[in-house]
């Protein structure tokens, strides 16, 4: 749903890249600094649910979702400058696309072993996430576009996270359902991109007989 506003995005972005350009960053630093942040904020969620002063763990779960925002923004940037020094290259997609399952797992996991959410729920949410990202690479390497089809994208899912986690500080239930949310959307999208391919896959049929 949000990368129908992509275009608009990624013009905010060119700024920040040309920014991260004069500073001598690469797109492979950005990346390695976003799966960094995805770790960090993983690791923030897990320790905010051990036994911990209040006040730690209300840090903690503030650091996590700060954490999981910036990872996000270094997901972002690292494409911006990737067009920006003219380096995008099919390699550099299938990194990125490697490193962002990497961090959605961190993420995850942080939560369940936290326990912020019920361990069904997250395994649940956990796998819809990847079989999302995974249905897309599919489907478009089958030739059928799936950018903006279906309801819950990385983006998304990443906002959802983010602003259960802060509101988590005032309604402890938050994370466990939005979690939960995620895990049945996450799952509806991934029906939502088989119908989707189904439908382009059978036109296509049709037009090649």
């Amino acid at each position: 749903m949000l990368t129908k506003f992509k275009k608009r995005f990624q013009s905010w972005m060119v700024a920040e890249a040309r920014l991260a350009r004069r500073a001598g960053l690469t797109p492979n630093q950005v990346s390695a600094v976003g799966i960094l942040l995805a770790l960090a904020s993983g690791i923030s969620y897990w320790m905010s649910g051990a036994d911990l002063h209040i006040g730690d763990s209300e840090l903690l779960l503030v650091l996590g979702s700060i954490f999981l925002l910036a990872s996000g923004f270094c997901d972002a940037l690292d494409g911006a400058l990737a067009r920006l020094h003219g380096e995008v290259t099919v390699l550099g997609g299938f990194l990125d696309s490697l490193l962002d399952r990497y961090a959605d797992a961190a993420i995850y996991s942080g939560l369940i072993l936290g326990g912020l959410c019920d361990l069904s729920w997250g395994l649940v949410a956990l796998v819809g996430s990847l079989l999302v990202s995974y249905t897309r690479a599919r489907a478009e390497a089958a030739g059928v576009p799936m950018e903006t089809v279906g309801l819950v994208e990385r983006a998304e899912r990443l906002l959802i996270i983010a602003a259960a986690s802060f509101l988590n500080l005032l309604w402890a239930e938050s994370l466990r359902w939005s979690v939960a949310a995620l895990a049945v959307l996450t799952n509806l999208t991934v029906a939502q991109r088989v119908a989707y391919f189904r439908s382009k896959a059978a036109s296509q049929e049709r037009d090649t007989s």
